[in-house]
């Protein structure tokens, strides 16, 4: 079963550009989130994620962070 997922731009550029060649999206989520493949335990790493309002916050940080690393 498959399903339909929006991404930003950004997040689609940024998974594009780690993915390998014959390596599919879902594939890159599964490597990345770890062997489990649940994305949900990105969590456990950050607990400022663990109250919802902080939530958006914190992923614009992390973006932020990500972006200036891959820029370098």
């Amino acid at each position: 079963m498959t399903k339909s997922i929006s991404l930003s731009e950004d997040v689609y550029t940024l998974l594009n550009g780690i993915r390998d060649k014959d390596e599919t999206f879902s594939d890159v989520i599964k490597r990345l989130t770890g062997s489990k493949g649940r994305l949900m335990e990105i969590v456990d790493f950050y607990p400022e994620l663990n109250e919802v309002s902080e939530y958006e916050q914190s992923v614009n940080e992390l973006r932020k962070q990500i972006d200036e690393a891959l820029s370098t």
